[in-house]
């Protein structure tokens, strides 16, 4: 390993403070020469998955950690006066324990102790400080802050609990050199404090964008945050252009009477060895009494249910079999009675639940446990479209519920569910917009700009300035607008917000900060790991959609109920009413699921389907390439006489 190693890193995943992008971060640190580099984003873990991989492919050790935000308090303490100031701590993984712990942590910070940031306390850092190192962070940490008010023996204080917490080899004290006058005070202390206690000092630069010249964009980020602009002086920002990924020549001028400090970064380094598994499932257990076989269990409803939905249920026995046999050989037996449960749960409280989507259509266990509502054998549906014993693949039933009470089904999974983040980025049109805002821009000007960006996904400022005439020239003759432009290309497509997938939930066989972390969106447990990496992971992943045209289904039959008195069963309907169809031959169809878009209306239209076969073939040809079999699938029909 080098001579330095960076050990306190802030890319892109510090939303709208950090300007690293994670893949030109990597290649910087393999063009320094460094070996090794330590990711500790502010509160979050977002893009540990991303960084590991990266490193990883870059032939670099990826060091995990997080700067986390510590209560003044306890973390369930939470009123201003008090509780509104956190001192910063950097945690760093040494080992796989030490990266569950980091995630445990992160997670409770953000359940348990979020107020403002997300905060932990000190007793909680005890509880689950094994396999983690502790640096006392930048001039925001709390025992530079102590050094900074004067009051050494606070400082003394804190070091002494840090110490007990985490160990003399285990805790080092942060010395950070950005050419700022409180930073020479407190490593003038922090120094003496080292001698006192026998502690170890770790040089390491606050890292928040790659090269030097990116200081003005990580600027342009923060006025972005903070909803300021660069001319307001009364804005937080970095009073210095230092915070980018330094060579390690930079670092030994910058801590040159301090030789130790440099050498601790690899001392460090070489003491943090995490090795996170891809591929390998985690799949959850259906909790049952014990001593209960579970395949067994599984069985016995499904061969209920083929009593239920069957006359002649012997005729269809094999199918199950055969089915329930390829379940068990693939370890899916629990995911099934999982599924079963949450789809029971749903239908016993009344929230409407659709009647089955994509290839568990095809799967007579399935339709026998109520998952589906669809007879995979009327309709000679293939069960190896949806599982195929010569190719493992996770299964996946996508259920659609209520909109309104989706969240209840969510919550009935408690620890063991969890919503799946996504990221908002600064995407083409944003970018400039927020740019021009942070500019202090004329909006008029800003609106201008922006509206040259064609819509649609994958637009880049680039694209655009290559086929707009208009744009490129004023890009040329403007001197503000080029600014504007040249500052949303350098953090174009860096992520901007956090928000919930739609659609996608984490099943996980003990609670979910077990295995990933966790934070909250609108009072939901979210997962920080977006969903390929949580697949990646092993991790069990479903779509739980939450579909309105359920709920306008729900209200309709209530209303039906209260102002006919007749109660209708939508599962159990007649499908070849000669008026549904005329209905939709007419085109007349707003608010009818999948058959609302003015192209689907003029299909039907052409084809004047009178029968559910028709409006399935109908719905499958209706999509780029069948599409163009539609003309001759229309003349078939209606010739068909």
């Amino acid at each position: 390993m080098g001579e330095f190693v960076h050990l306190h890193t802030h890319t892109a995943y510090s939303l709208l403070d950090g300007a690293c992008r994670i893949k030109k971060l990597m290649e910087k640190v393999k063009q320094n020469g460094q070996s090794a580099i330590a990711i500790t984003d502010h509160g979050v873990m977002y893009g540990v998955i991303e960084f590991y991989k990266e490193a990883k492919k870059n032939g670099i050790k990826p060091i995990i950690g997080c700067e986390v935000y510590v209560a003044p308090r306890t973390l369930y303490d939470k009123t201003y006066e008090y509780d509104s100031k956190r001192g910063h701590l950097v945690l760093l993984a040494k080992n796989n324990e030490g990266y569950k712990n980091l995630v445990r942590l992160v997670s409770i910070a953000h359940t348990d102790g979020f107020y403002i940031k997300p905060r932990i306390d000190k007793r909680t850092l005890r509880k689950y400080s094994e396999g983690l190192i502790a640096l006392s962070a930048c001039v925001a940490g709390e025992i530079p802050q102590a050094i900074l008010n004067n009051d050494l023996e606070e400082a003394r204080l804190l070091i002494r609990e840090y110490v007990s917490i985490f160990g003399t080899d285990s805790f080092f004290l942060e010395m950070q050199n950005h050419g700022l006058q409180e930073e020479m005070k407190v490593n003038a202390q922090l120094v003496n404090f080292a001698k006192e206690f026998g502690l170890g000092l770790v040089a390491t630069n606050d890292v928040h964008y790659v090269e030097k010249r990116d200081a003005k964009y990580q600027d342009v980020l923060m006025c972005i945050q903070m909803g300021k602009n660069v001319d307001d002086k009364n804005r937080m920002k970095f009073e210095t252009s230092e915070m980018y990924l330094k060579s390690d020549d930079e670092m030994a001028e910058l801590f040159k009477s301090l030789p130790s400090a440099l050498e601790n970064t690899v001392k460090i380094a070489d003491m943090c060895n995490v090795e996170l598994e891809f591929g390998h499932y985690h799949l959850p257990i259906y909790n049952l009494p014990e001593g209960t076989d579970h395949f067994e269990y599984l069985k016995k409803l499904c061969e209920d249910g083929l009593e239920k939905k069957y006359k002649n249920p012997s005729e269809h026995k094999q199918r199950l079999d055969y089915e329930l046999g390829v379940i068990k050989n693939m370890g899916f037996v629990d995911y099934f009675l999982i599924v079963w449960d949450f789809i029971s749960y749903a239908k016993k409280n009344s929230i409407y639940v659709g009647p089955g989507r994509g290839s568990a259509a095809g799967s007579i266990v399935s339709y026998c446990l109520d998952i589906t509502t669809i007879d995979p054998i009327k309709y000679n549906l293939i069960f190896e479209r949806f599982l195929n014993p010569s190719r493992v693949t996770m299964p996946d039933i996508d259920v659609d519920f209520c909109i309104e009470r989706r969240g209840e089904v969510i919550r009935y999974g408690y620890d063991n569910v969890a919503q799946i983040i996504t990221f908002g980025t600064l995407s083409a049109r944003l970018v400039l917009r927020d740019v021009g805002r942070a500019l202090n821009i004329p909006y008029a000007d800003v609106d201008m700009i922006a509206k040259m960006i064609p819509m649609g996904i994958g637009q880049t400022i680039d694209d655009a300035l290559e086929k707009n005439r208009n744009l490129k020239d004023k890009y040329i003759s403007d001197i503000r607008i080029k600014e504007m432009i040249d500052i949303a290309r350098e953090i174009e497509g860096l992520p901007r917000h956090a928000s919930t997938h739609a659609a996608g939930i984490v099943i996980t066989r003990d609670k979910v900060s077990e295995y990933v972390p966790v934070a909250i969106s609108d009072g939901q447990p979210v997962t920080q790991y977006v969903m390929t990496e949580l697949e990646e992971l092993g991790l069990l992943k479903m779509d739980f959609l939450g579909l309105r045209n359920l709920t306008i289904i729900k209200n309709t039959v209530n209303n039906i109920k209260i102002s006919k008195g007749i109660e209708i069963d939508i599962n159990n309907i007649d499908t070849d009413r000669k008026e549904v169809y005329s209905l939709i031959s007419s085109g007349n169809t707003d608010g009818v699921f999948q058959l609302e878009s003015s192209g689907m209306r003029n299909f039907m239209r052409e084809l004047k389907p009178d029968c559910m076969e028709e409006i399935i073939a109908g719905i499958s040809l209706f999509r780029p390439g069948p599409a163009d079999s539609i003309p001759r699938y229309i003349a078939n029909k209606n010739n068909s006489a």
